[in-house]
C-alpha cells in the first residue's frame, strides 16, 4: 500500500520528537459574505421551513392545509359576491383575521417551536454563533421569518378578496382603502403573534409543551377575555369592555382596529374603544413586540455563553 509521503518536513531540535509535516492544505481564499448574508439564508431558511418547503411530506401537511383553510372562506364570499352581484363583500378586510383567528393561532402554536425548540433542545444554537452571526442576527432572522409567514397566512385570504371584489366591479377606491387597512391589522397581528409564540416556545425546548403554552395564550386567553367581557356588558358596566380587551392578543388586535382602521369591536354589545383607549391598544401592542425582542434577546445571550 503505498504511503503518502510529506511535502515538507521541519527539522526537530536534538532530543525532540515533534514532527510538523505539510500535507498540501491550502487556506480558503474565496469571497467572504459575512453576517449579512448569514443573516439573510437563516432568514429565508426559516421561513421556508414555516410552510415545510424543503423538509419532509409530512411536514408540509399541517401549514399547507392550515393556509388553505385560511383562504377557501375567502373564496367562497367572492364567489357568492360575484354571483349575486352584490356590492359589498360579505366581511370587511379587517374583520377577517378575527373570524379565522383559531386557524391562525393553530399555525402558530405549531410553527413557532419548530423555528426554535429544536436548535435549543440539541444545543445547536451555539454552532451558530461560532460563525459570523451573533444573537442579534440569530434573533432577529427567526422573528422576522416567523412574522413574515403568519402575515403570508394572513394577507393571502385579504388579497383573494381584493381581487375578486375588483373582477366582481366593486368600487375601486373603496375597496382599495379597506384592503389597506387590513394589511395594516394582519401585519401587527403577525409582528405579535410572532413575538409572542417565539418567547413561549425559546423558554420551552421541547416541541409539546411549546405548543400547548402558544395555544393557552393565543386561543384560551381570547376565550377567557370574551367571557368576562360578556359579564361585564351583562351587568351594565359597558365602559370596562374596551379595558378587559387588552388582556388577550387577539383582542388587543381587534381593539386596535376598531378605533383606528374602522372596523367594528367583536366583543359582546360592540363596543368600541375611543381614541384614549385605541392609543393605549397600540402602546400596549407595541411594547409587547418591543419586549418579546428583548426576551428573546436575553434568552440567546445567555444560551450563546
Amino acid at each position: 500500500m503505498a504511503v503518502e509521503q510529506p511535502l515538507h518536513t521541519a527539522v526537530p531540535p536534538s532530543g525532540d520528537q515533534t514532527r510538523i509535516h505539510d500535507i498540501g492544505y491550502r487556506g480558503y481564499e474565496g469571497p467572504r459574505l459575512g453576517r449579512a448574508y448569514a443573516r439573510r439564508s437563516l432568514y429565508s431558511q426559516s421561513l421556508r421551513g414555516a410552510y415545510g418547503l424543503g423538509r419532509s411530506v409530512k411536514s408540509k401537511v399541517l401549514p399547507m392545509l392550515l393556509f388553505v383553510v385560511m383562504c377557501l372562506p375567502a373564496a367562497i364570499m367572492v364567489a357568492v359576491a360575484v354571483a349575486t352581484k352584490a356590492h359589498e363583500l360579505p366581511v370587511v378586510y379587517t374583520r377577517y383575521a378575527i373570524m379565522l383567528q383559531a386557524v391562525i393561532s393553530l399555525y402558530v402554536a405549531s410553527q413557532a417551536p419548530q423555528a426554535v425548540s429544536r436548535d435549543l433542545r440539541f444545543k445547536t444554537v451555539p454552532l451558530y454563533f461560532s460563525r459570523p452571526i451573533e444573537t442579534a442576527d440569530y434573533v432577529r432572522a427567526k422573528f422576522a421569518a416567523l412574522a413574515s409567514a403568519i402575515f403570508v397566512l394572513t394577507a393571502a385570504p385579504l388579497l383573494v378578496m381584493y381581487v375578486g371584489a375588483l373582477l366582481s366591479k366593486l368600487g375601486f377606491a373603496h375597496q382599495t382603502k379597506e384592503f389597506a387597512e387590513g394589511l395594516v391589522s394582519v401585519a401587527l397581528l403577525s409582528l405579535l403573534f410572532a413575538g409572542i409564540s417565539l418567547v413561549i416556545a425559546a423558554f420551552t425546548p421541547r416541541r409539546g409543551f411549546g405548543i400547548a403554552a402558544v395555544i393557552a395564550v393565543l386561543i384560551i386567553s381570547y376565550g377567557a377575555v370574551s367571557t368576562l367581557q360578556a359579564i361585564a356588558y351583562t351587568h351594565g358596566n359597558t365602559g370596562a369592555v374596551p379595558w378587559i380587551g387588552l388582556f388577550s392578543p387577539v383582542t388587543l388586535i381587534d381593539g386596535v382596529q376598531s378605533a383606528f382602521l374602522g372596523a367594528t369591536a367583536r366583543n359582546p354589545g360592540a363596543v368600541d374603544p375611543s381614541v384614549g383607549q385605541g392609543v393605549v391598544y397600540v402602546l400596549v401592542v407595541l411594547g409587547l413586540i418591543a419586549g418579546s425582542y428583548g426576551l428573546l434577546m436575553r434568552r440567546y445571550q445567555k444560551v450563546g455563553m
